[in-house]
C-alpha cells in the first residue's frame, strides 16, 4: 500500500526551534486524538530534517479521513509513523515504549519494534495481476517506483526472469520520497518468461531479491518467502505462452 500526494504545512523543525530544543533531545513522540494515540518515536534527527507539521493536502485542506485538521508527515518513513489528527508532540531523551511499538514487538527487538526508512521499492503495473496479453507483439512495460531513501535515480527491467536487465525510461521527473512512472519497450515473441523491475535511489540503495533478503538475515531461501519487517523486494511476474500473467512468487 502505497500513495503519493503535494503536502503543505509547516517544518516541524521550525516549531521545535521556536519552542527552545535543547541538546539533550533524542526522540520525540507524536500523539494524535484518535482512541489508541497514534504515537510512535521518531529519531529527534529527521524531526529536524524534513518532518512537516501538515494542514493541505493537494491544494485543500485536510480532510477528516486524512487526520483533519493536521497530522504530521514523516518523508521516506513507514505510514504509521505519520500521526494524524495531531494533538501534541513530546520531546524527550530516551526511545519511548508506545503502543505502537509494543504492538509490533519482536522477541528479538533490542531497540525499535518498526521499520523505519522504506527502502526503493518498483512494482510493474503492466502487464500484470490478472491481465492478458492478447497475443505475441510490441508492449509497453510499465509501472512505479519510489524510496523513502530518496529519488529514484535508475530503474532497470529484466524480460527474462532476471538473466539480464535493461535500463527504462522515467514518465516524469522523479523526487524526493515521491512516486516517478516508469516504461520499457517490450518485443514478446509469445514464449513463457517471467518480467520483474528493480529501482536504484539517489543514495545508492538497490532493490533487492528475496534471495538476497534472505541471505542477510540467514534464512533458507523459498520463492514465496515471507520478508520480516519492510518488504521492498523484487516482485515478479509470470507471463504464459497464452498471455496469461500470474504471480511470480505463487
Amino acid at each position: 500500500m502505497t500513495s503519493c500526494s503535494e503536502w503543505t504545512g509547516v517544518l516541524l523543525s521550525t516549531l521545535l526551534k521556536e519552542c527552545g530544543l535543547k541538546g539533550s533531545a533524542k526522540w520525540f513522540v507524536a500523539e494524535g486524538a484518535e482512541e489508541v494515540k497514534g504515537a510512535s518515536s521518531i529519531p529527534i534527527a529527521k524531526g529536524m530534517d524534513d518532518c512537516l507539521i501538515a494542514y493541505g493536502q493537494n491544494g485543500e485542506p485536510l480532510r477528516p479521513q486524512q487526520g483533519f485538521p493536521v497530522r504530521l508527515m514523516v518523508p521516506g518513513f513507514e505510514g504509521i509513523y505519520h500521526t494524524k489528527f495531531l494533538r501534541r508532540i513530546k520531546v524527550v531523551d530516551q526511545f519511548y515504549m508506545n503502543y505502537n511499538e509494543f504492538g509490533h514487538l519482536r522477541p528479538e527487538a533490542k531497540e525499535l519494534a518498526l521499520g523505519e526508512q522504506i527502502g526503493p521499492k518498483s512494482v510493474i503495473t503492466y502487464p500484470s495481476g490478472s491481465q492478458q496479453l492478447p497475443g505475441p507483439g510490441f508492449y509497453e512495460i510499465s509501472g512505479l517506483a519510489w524510496s523513502g531513501g530518496g529519488a529514484v535515480k535508475t530503474v532497470e527491467v529484466s524480460t527474462d526472469g532476471g538473466k539480464k536487465w535493461n535500463r527504462a525510461q522515467f514518465k516524469n521527473t522523479p523526487q524526493r520520497m515521491a512516486h516517478v512512472r516508469f516504461g520499457y519497450e517490450w518485443r514478446w515473441d509469445g514464449s513463457e518468461t517471467e518480467i520483474l523491475s528493480r529501482c536504484t535511489d539517489e543514495i545508492g540503495q538497490r532493490q533487492p531479491m528475496r534471495e538476497e533478503i534472505a541471505n542477510w538475515w540467514k534464512v533458507p531461501f523459498e520463492r514465496n518467502y515471507r520478508v520480516p519487517g519492510l518488504d521492498n523486494s523484487v516482485m515478479p511476474w509470470k507471463i504464459a505462452r497464452d498471455g496469461s500473467v500470474t504471480n511470480g512468487l505463487a
